[in-house]
């Protein structure tokens, strides 16, 4: 629909009225339908009252229209994993030692303010320290400061922990202690219990984590780099699993495969694959490290020893095994969704190379590289982290839902990469792009 000339004269004159109307442009829902050309989207407050085609939706007068004509409007992406105490820096020791002190202040906004500016307009924190994300997920919900609706795990739970690392890696000793450790975490408002290295634990404590979060009405999330992390936590009942594992194996074992298929429950799992797909890109593109967004939103020092730390990608520790891992990433990545796993999209932002500005979308394109539908793609971002975190009114758009809203300059369902290029984002019915 293309919107006359006088219209916009007009509606410039009412910027603050509560109606928002996004109008003109192709309508991916993430319902799972067929796009919508020529769509319309009515928000009140932070509220869709209709979406539809232009011949079903009136726009109200008065309204604040923007023009979405050539555009795809869709449901603001859900990144499922990032780490917002964490820049991209290669040497974590070196970071955790130099930064903790800024976590809260300034290292934090300025990530959550790249992932939302990004079109992400939801993301789950996997790992940081208690206090510090606490007060920043209260800082976004108040309006304080630019950013993702945060729901967060706070620490890891593990058997041991490095001392550079205690404030976000919480030690368990035995069941009892389990159980007192997520009801410290749950009460303190973290939405999500994370586990990680459960193959060191009993079974006795892995069962008493789950348990005792499900009890608080706290879904688990669990490492799957190894084997037994698996199995132990699906005997366990874990709710999500992080990353694909597995480190040069070529697949996973047949016995978890069938535990797969036998649970009797929703399994969801958030693969992390693109995280690994960089270390290639930025050899063969180096220069990504010296990306401008990087440079605008760090203050100076903090940028120079970010792009220095990266800047010789091949001598980088953290990805010794990369190279032999992704040839094993598209079989496992088929392994899962055959057993019947729930994809979700999430990134690991934060990690080595991985800036919080350019993840999203990238996850969602290796995904469709490795053989998901795009429209399968975009409801791992948006449709089912709405169901893992029980949030009905996100992740689709269609009347009663919250306003979370992006534009595209392109089409997701052709090319995946116009995701990159993100023209409006909406968040509970505000502007901010």
């Amino acid at each position: 629909m293309r919107l006359p000339a006088f219209a916009f004269l007009l509606f410039s004159t009412t910027l603050n009225a509560q109606t928002l109307v996004l109008a003109g442009g192709r309508l991916i829902d993430g319902f799972g339908g067929p796009p919508v050309e020529n769509a319309v989207i009515v928000v009140d407050g932070n509220t869709i009252r209709e979406a539809g085609p232009e011949t079903a939706v009136r726009i109200p007068a008065g309204s604040k229209v923007i023009d979405t004509n050539g555009y795809t409007m869709m449901p603001g992406l859900m990144d499922m994993h990032v780490h917002l105490m964490i820049l991209g820096h290669g040497d974590y020791n070196h970071w955790f030692e130099t930064y903790a002190n800024q976590y809260r202040d300034v290292i934090m906004p300025i990530s959550a303010k790249e992932l939302l500016m990004a079109g992400v307009t939801t993301a789950r924190d996997l790992g940081a320290p208690l206090d510090d994300i606490i007060a920043v997920k209260k800082r976004v919900a108040s309006g304080e400061i630019p950013g993702p609706r945060l729901f967060v795990s706070g620490p890891f739970l593990q058997k041991s922990s490095p001392p550079l690392e205690a404030k976000f890696r919480w030690t368990v000793n035995g069941p009892d202690d389990a159980r007192k450790k997520v009801d410290i975490v749950a009460d303190a408002g973290a939405d999500v219990i994370k586990m990680i290295d459960q193959d060191q634990m009993t079974q006795e404590e892995v069962n008493a984590i789950v348990d005792e979060a499900h009890k608080r009405g706290k879904p688990v999330v669990a490492h799957s780099h190894r084997s037994d992390e698996i199995r132990k936590g699906l005997k366990a009942g874990v709710d999500c699993f992080e990353h694909t594992g597995l480190a040069t194996k070529a697949g996973y074992e047949d016995d978890i495969l069938q535990m797969i298929r036998d649970r009797n429950a929703t399994l969801y799992w958030t693969p992390t694959l693109e995280g690994l797909f960089l270390y290639d890109y930025t050899l063969r593109f180096p220069e990504r490290v010296d990306d401008q967004r990087l440079k605008n939103d760090l203050p100076p020092d903090m940028y120079k020893d970010v792009h220095d730390s990266i800047k010789n990608v091949s001598q980088l520790a953290y990805f010794s095994l990369t190279p032999r891992r992704i040839p094993t990433l598209a079989n496992k990545f088929r392994q899962l969704r055959e057993a019947g796993v729930t994809i979700l999209v999430g990134t690991d932002s934060g990690i080595p190379l991985n800036f919080h500005f350019d993840s999203t979308w990238r996850e969602l394109k290796t995904m469709v590289d490795l053989g998901m539908s795009p429209m399968d793609a975009i409801r791992a971002a948006t449709f089912w982290p709405a169901q893992f975190l029980k949030q009905p009114n996100l992740g689709t758009i269609a009347a009663g839902k919250l306003a979370d809203i992006i534009v595209i300059d392109g089409d997701p369902m052709t090319d995946m990469t116009s995701l990159r290029h993100v023209v409006h984002v909406v968040k509970d019915g505000k502007v901010y792009k």
